[in-house]
């Protein structure tokens, strides 16, 4: 007999991490994944050119800034960047998101550099 997977706890996944800016993979949607990560400060500009992404405020506040205005995201919140539209992240405070997009959706979208990472795997 086959074992179903556990559910993932969001707050107990959270806990198990602290640095910021790093996505952790805590599941597979066909071919999304489902990440979580931690915020603060701003990231770099960036658009991905080939999907939207999900953006899923869990905790703290989170300023997209798009280049027609910023869309500001509290807690409970999501907002849909989409595709090709350029975008930078900004946590004023400490911010917890829950991201979904295709498997292989390089972090920093078309920008590269040294803060792109690939998202690490949390049990």
């Amino acid at each position: 007999m086959n074992q179903q997977p556990a559910p993932a706890n969001l707050i107990d996944k959270l806990a198990q991490f602290s640095d910021l800016w790093s996505q952790k993979k805590i599941a597979q949607l066909n071919d999304y994944e489902v990440k979580l990560a931690k915020l603060k400060g701003e990231f770099v500009w960036h658009r991905h050119d080939d999907t939207d992404e999900l953006f899923l405020v869990l905790s703290g506040r989170l300023t997209l800034q798009l280049r027609d205005g910023d869309v500001v995201v509290g807690p409970g919140e999501l907002y849909v960047v989409p595709r090709g539209v350029e975008h930078c992240p900004l946590a004023d405070e400490e911010t917890a998101i829950l991201l979904l997009e295709p498997a292989g959706t390089p972090n920093t979208g078309d920008a590269g550099g040294p803060r792109t990472k690939a998202p690490e795997a949390l049990a």
